[in-house]
């Protein structure tokens, strides 16, 4: 009798990569409570500045520990279009631009990012646009407008915020769609590290307002800078090069639409700001979007990305 079994996903892998994205969703979005505080006493490049050198500091240490060398050279060219466009140029250009517009409208203009993602994902990488994909982030994208409407502001937003927001936008997808490649030569510690360095040259320009600013900042303010550099930067973007190397890019763009969600519950948690009806209604659609663009095919052949079990005899390579 001729066997009809299909590929079986192995769990472990996958489990892992699905933590590892959570692990960033969760930091990325606890980022946005330290802004707020660390906005309020340093300018948008030093601001940049001083979480890329904390965050490089922190992955130096480790890269030493673990003993990891240099990236190998075909790597090289997507580590510095990444650490140009997403950890140095995105950063400066996204705090620049949230001091334009409320926040609410910066949620709206950045999450055309994951979008941008896709295609860009599809366009250059040959990614698959499963119709659970394009579906989920419909969802998460109409969530997140309803995020952006309940929480924006009466005062408008300025032209020039709203470019400076959509310009990290563009800079972030192109970041990650850089990234995707090089993670196939090197590891996603690698990646991360040298990214984040690449960031941090970009940035020096800065270094005097970082000074002349820390010497005056409250130490609340420093701390959260530190906090960005250690946590959010250095180990949710480690966690997400991780994850990045086993999915498709869009699949990993659609998965940062839960960030508004959680945003919002950490500001009634973190900061006692209680969320409207609209805004828990916005969340839940952002969440009910990751869900379906996560979620895959009971039967047929794994799409794109997928990690399935090698069949008997067959050889197989570690990712």
């Amino acid at each position: 009798m001729m066997s009809t079994a299909r590929p079986v996903r192995l769990r472990r892998p996958e489990l892992l990569a699905v933590g590892a994205a959570t692990v960033t969703v969760v930091l990325w979005a606890s980022a946005f409570v330290s802004i707020r505080s660390a906005g309020e006493a340093y300018s948008p490049g030093a601001l940049a500045l001083g979480r890329l050198l904390a965050g490089a500091l922190t992955l130096g240490a480790i890269c030493l520990l673990r003993r990891e060398g240099l990236p190998p050279r075909p790597a090289w060219r997507g580590i510095a279009i990444s650490g140009l466009l997403w950890f140095g140029f995105y950063m400066v250009v996204l705090n620049w631009g949230e001091q334009q517009v409320d926040a609410g409208t910066a949620a709206l203009v950045v999450n055309v990012g994951p979008i941008l993602i896709a295609l860009l994902g599809a366009r250059l990488l040959g990614d698959a646009l499963p119709p659970r994909l394009v579906a989920g982030m419909a969802v998460s994208f109409a969530g997140a407008v309803t995020v952006g409407l309940s929480m924006s502001g009466e005062d408008g937003s300025s032209l020039f915020g709203v470019v400076l927001c959509l310009l990290a936008a563009v800079a972030y997808a192109g970041g990650v769609v850089a990234q995707k490649p090089a993670l196939g030569h090197a590891s996603a510690l690698q990646v991360t590290t040298f990214g984040c360095l690449v960031g941090a040259v970009l940035c020096l320009p800065f270094a005097g307002q970082l000074a002349h600013e820390a010497a005056d900042a409250p130490v609340p303010a420093t701390l959260n800078m530190v906090y960005l550099g250690v946590f959010p930067t250095a180990l949710a973007f480690t966690t997400w090069a991780y994850a990045l190397a086993r999915t498709t890019a869009g699949r990993m763009g659609a998965t940062t639409y839960a960030v508004p969600a959680l945003v919002v519950l950490m500001s009634w948690l973190a900061l006692g700001e209680v969320p409207g009806l609209l805004t828990l209604a916005g969340g839940a659609l952002c969440l009910a979007g990751v869900a379906v663009s996560r979620s895959r095919r009971r039967a047929g052949a794994a799409t794109p990305g997928e990690v399935v079990e090698p069949r008997p005899g067959s050889s197989s390579r570690s990712a």
